[in-house]
């Protein structure tokens, strides 16, 4: 069957056009230019390469931005030392901890550090703990970027049947929930799988919808497929290449050449999910300037 590409560079330009005109008209009636802060600690390419990303979109889209950059020898109290000062800087609307963070610090005491209504990553355990009793608050990027695409592409979820592959805290988690609520471009049947889930194949061919977010390129194969599915792949791997310049390719989750032809939407890699998680997070950041949520 004809299939669509679910296009996350366009619905992500709309996004942040749509964010700028806000930036506009909030700013023109008195209200304070949104502030992002990001935290990057140490030298990984792909952490300052994503971080870089978001400097330069908050520019285009009007906000302010600062980069606060740590050696990777930081110890956790002095990191700690500077989330407190984040936290009652008032210019700073919300901010970001850039993941993964050294060994030698705690993951879980640095997102809990973070003040939930600066929390614009959606990570503190209140602002999960809002989104599962269905609370105003800020959904972590992917997911929300996710629930965009469905939306603006206006693909019927209602009374669907969909598979969510892993649950990580990050993505598949919060897309179960997500996917589940009550509302318009939700309200499916959901089965979130992981590595212990038995017969995924037949969890699979039964779905309407596939989320998949397990971080193993071409894992989704196209016998796992039904017609007419739609696939949202989350996953950005590297494969070597020893043809292209780069000696690598990225590829998702999802065998994408052998499964597209069975779909009604799916989401390329790159191209579909990944460029929506800025925009989700300025969204997020213009909310926190705004007192939409924690007023």
């Amino acid at each position: 069957m004809s299939y669509e590409i679910i296009d996350g560079k366009k619905i992500s330009l709309q996004m942040q056009e749509e964010i700028a005109a806000e930036v506009k008209a909030f700013t023109a009636k008195g209200g304070k230019i949104p502030h992002l802060a990001a935290v990057l600690v140490g030298e990984d390419p792909a952490s300052q390469a994503y971080v870089g990303s978001k400097v330069k979109t908050c520019e285009k889209v009007g906000f302010k931005s600062t980069l606060v950059k740590f050696p990777s020898t930081i110890s956790e109290q002095e990191l700690l030392n500077k989330l407190d000062e984040l936290n009652n800087d008032k210019d700073i609307d919300g901010y970001i901890v850039q993941l993964p963070l050294p060994k030698h610090i705690s993951e879980h005491k640095i997102i809990e550090a973070v003040k939930p209504s600066k929390d614009v990553d959606g990570f503190h355990p209140i602002n999960v703990g809002r989104l599962v009793l269905d609370l105003p608050t800020y959904i972590s990027a992917t997911p929300y970027g996710i629930t965009q695409l469905l939306e603006r592409y206006n693909i019927e979820t209602s009374g669907k049947n969909c598979v969510v592959i892993g649950r990580s805290h990050i993505v598949g988690s919060p897309m179960s929930i997500l996917m589940a609520k009550n509302n318009k471009f939700a309200n499916c049947t959901v089965t979130l799988c992981h590595s212990r889930t038995k017969d995924l194949k037949a969890h699979c061919l039964n779905a309407d919808i596939i989320i998949a977010a397990i971080g193993k390129p071409n894992f989704v194969t196209a016998d796992m497929v039904k017609q007419g599915c739609v696939i949202i792949d989350v996953g950005i791997n590297r494969v070597d290449d020893a043809s292209l310049p780069k000696g690598y390719k990225l590829v998702g989750d999802v065998d994408f050449d052998n499964c597209a032809p069975k779909c009604s939407f799916i989401t390329p890699v790159p191209g579909g999910v990944g460029p929506m998680t800025i925009a989700s997070l300025l969204k997020n950041t213009l909310l926190a300037a705004k007192r939409e949520i924690y007023k």
